[in-house]
């Protein structure tokens, strides 16, 4: 519940906030006086540029050029030898200088005296090695095995180098694992089901489009690069069509909006299919030489779907599923975005089959501007070196132990056999990014330790024995590929760590060095070594020929930024597809495998529970990225508080003004937090944007329950949550 005051900012000071930020090219990126600390640097007179990249989840991965003056960081831009970046970055991104010297920033190591009592007190590095080696040593030595020690790592950082919190887990013995990932599982199974795999396009290729549909996507938010991309091709008389329940910034920029209603665009994709076989404008050829299974969905989709009957469900009139339809199959190359929100429904895999379908009939998998593009990890063949030391000898057990990332706090729980009573946690936020956040925090309560890595003092941190400050990108070395665009980017150390700061990798080692100190041979791990030589060890002959690179250095000195060679960025382009037939494959066997229907089939959506009929959707916010940027003061005096965003004609109903506090709840949770009153969202539907906003004691994910999509086991190992068939009821608090 919402317990402290809004803050309403006076508007020219966000207003002016927002002009630095967004100003011309990078400009909005330098420091303000005053605001860069000196604690850490030593003045030298030099003023040195370092190529950098992001890290974060996200499309673009940027590749960055920073300059730094007398040890600071000074001025932040995109890299220009990047032809993806073009020398720009998005509005967080030109924040970066304010996350490296954020006063927010936590700088030591620090033990919690009664968890969640915020009674802190610093501690040295080996004090907190020392602590938590031993908890380690005492749990093998109770238990037999490192099973109880549970990992939950991921997003936060994918520089090539943090992957050594796994390795460093690894080297302890068999532990437990959160699995899975929040943001892609039904949708790359499906593609799994279908092409084998989940494979895209470079998104660059917008430009040789000659129609694009954005289907669930809002780049203009998410990936600014690749809107640059869209917006180029729209200017060559591409036609943009957007389909999405919510009229997004996108949608705004687009030809046409096609409002959809949520969680049935599968029976749009059908309805647009059984147009399209009844006008006989789908590629005979193609499916004939290309696919398997096509006469058995011909057959389904002629008895069981009709384009009235898509009409009615989805809210698109029918002539214009009718025009869509036609204007998409004979516009080849014709490109196909799905977004991830469109998946993350309780049948989000199956209408990411449908839509894939829509694609294959056309014949537009396998051109260049065509495609059906979700996301794609063609670059990420790497060693994993940091990853490969293995459990030492008579460590227990036999295996990991997994339990879903999704529904991580009742899965913890119901671990037993042995029972889960560490758990360390690097790169998340589960206490706010996590579905039934009260359920995690249980999990939590039986911990006889937990540990966190971290920048700043989150959710999770708040609630941790034990937190270790970590270096920003520009304070540590490494390497960032993309799962979207077809770029490696450099990461150079740029400056020193500030105060005591320390990188995974660097974690990794001191741990390892502690734990052999009080028991020889207990972890694996190097206790030494030159991180940029880590780096160099994670390159192999295939991703040097991919890149046309010789190392870590020779990138570097190549501009900090190399393109994967044209070969892969076409996805599918020689027809070669990785499913067990080695064709398109529109019935799948593999589905039936993991208990699915061999076709892509309509599947009914959630449906609405009586007393909790308003569906609420938690989309990503512009100026964060989870539990990253959007706290940062910069942003904050842009926007401060959480919202909910509410349809006039549902306000009206529920006698509700702008900026009322209203109450939003259901069996899950509650929260309370101002309304927005706007016709950009439909009239049985709510808005809270997914995010960590400092000061504000509960996030969106108060009201989700842990609902399962679909799809997920085959490529990720667990199914993802249906994030957006949350039902709540509001009213005025």
């Amino acid at each position: 519940m919402l317990t402290e005051s809004i803050t309403r900012r006076n508007f020219l000071k966000g207003s002016a906030s927002l002009t630095a930020l967004l100003g011309l090219g990078a400009a909005g990126s330098q420091a303000p006086n005053g605001l860069v600390s000196k604690a850490a640097a030593k003045a030298n007179g030099k003023v040195q540029q370092f190529y950098n990249a992001c890290p974060r989840n996200c499309y673009d991965t940027c590749s960055i050029l920073t300059t730094v003056e007398d040890g600071r960081i000074t001025f932040i831009t995109g890299n220009e030898n990047n032809s993806y970046t073009k020398g720009r970055l998005c509005v967080k991104g030109n924040t970066y200088p304010r996350v490296v010297y954020s006063p927010d920033r936590i700088k030591y190591p620090m033990r919690q005296k009664g968890r969640g009592s915020g009674n802190w007190e610093r501690i040295s590095w080996d004090e907190a090695y020392t602590i938590i080696a031993k908890k380690i040593l005492e749990i093998k030595k109770e238990y037999g095995s490192t099973l109880p020690i549970c990992l939950n790592k991921y997003s936060g950082n994918f520089n090539i180098l943090n992957y050594a919190t796994e390795g460093m887990l690894s080297s302890i013995g068999y532990t437990t694992r959160a699995q899975g990932t929040p943001c892609d599982p039904a949708g790359s199974d499906a593609q799994g089901f279908d092409m084998g795999a989940a494979y895209n396009n470079d998104p660059e290729q917008f430009l040789d489009a000659n129609y694009i549909i954005l289907w669930g996507a809002n780049p203009a938010w998410t990936s600014a690069h690749s809107m640059y991309f869209i917006e180029q091709a729209k200017e060559r008389g591409t036609k943009l069509v957007v389909i999405d329940p919510l009229i997004t910034q996108t949608a705004s920029k687009a030809d046409e909006y096609i409002q959809v209603k949520a969680s049935t665009d599968g029976a749009l994709a059908l309805g647009m299919i059984r147009y399209i076989f009844d006008h006989q404008l789908y590629d005979k050829e193609w499916v004939a030489a290309n696919s398997i299974g096509f006469s058995e969905f011909f057959a389904y989709v002629n008895k069981n779907i009709t384009v009235e009957w898509a009409a009615e469900k989805t809210g698109v009139p029918q002539p214009v599923i009718e025009r869509l339809a036609r204007e998409y199959a004979t516009a080849k190359p014709a490109n196909i975005w799905i977004g991830f929100g469109m998946q993350r429904h309780v049948n989000g895999g199956a209408m990411v089959r449908a839509i894939d379908a829509l694609a294959a009939i056309t014949g537009n998998i396998g051109k260049r501007g065509g495609g059906v593009n979700y996301i794609g990890e063609e670059t990420w063949g790497f060693n994993y070196y940091t990853m490969g030391f293995g459990a030492p000898q008579g460590s227990g057990g036999e295996e990991d132990r997994y339990v879903n990332m999704n529904n991580f706090g009742a899965q913890v729980l119901a671990a037993n056999d042995p029972p889960i009573k560490m758990m360390w946690i690097a790169c998340r936020n589960p206490l706010a990014q996590d579905p039934e956040p009260t359920v995690v925090k249980k999990a939590f309560d039986q911990m006889d330790l937990i540990v966190t890595a971290d920048l700043y003092m989150t959710q999770t941190v708040e609630y941790s024995d034990i937190v270790l400050p970590v270096t920003t990108p520009f304070e540590s070395v490494g390497i960032n590929v993309s799962y979207w665009h077809y770029w490696m980017n450099v990461n150079e150390q740029a400056i020193k760590p500030l105060y005591e700061a320390k990188s995974d990798l660097e974690i990794a080692m001191g741990l390892s060095e502690k734990l052999n100190q009080l028991s020889s041979g207990s972890c694996t791990f190097p206790t030494s070594g030159d991180p940029q030589d880590w780096v160099e060890k994670e390159f192999n002959d295939e991703i040097k020929e991919l890149f046309n690179i010789d190392s870590w250095e020779d990138l570097r000195k190549k501009g900090g930024t190399a393109k994967a060679n044209e070969k892969i960025t076409v996805a599918w382009e020689d027809l070669q597809f990785r499913t067990p037939s080695g064709k398109y494959e529109f019935f799948s066997k593999k589905a039936v495998e993991y208990g699915h229907h061999p076709l892509p089939v309509f599947t009914e959506e959630y449906k609405a529970p009586k007393e909790y009929p308003i569906r609420c959707m938690s989309p990503h916010w512009k100026f964060g990225i989870h539990s990253q940027f959007q706290h940062q003061d910069w942003l904050m005096a842009i926007q401060d508080h959480p919202f909910l965003e509410i349809h006039p004609e549902l306000a009206r109903k529920k006698g509700i003004q702008n900026d009322d506090i209203v109450k939003i709840i259901n069996e899950t949770g509650h929260m309370t937090l101002p309304a927005k009153i706007t016709k950009m969202v439909p009239p049985d539907t709510v808005v809270m944007y997914e995010g960590w906003w400092k000061g504000v004691n509960y996030t969106e994910n108060f009201t989700v329950k842990a609902l399962a999509e679909d799809m997920g086991e085959y490529q990720k190992g667990q199914r993802g949550i249906a994030f957006h068939d949350n039902f709540v009821n509001i009213e005025k608090a």
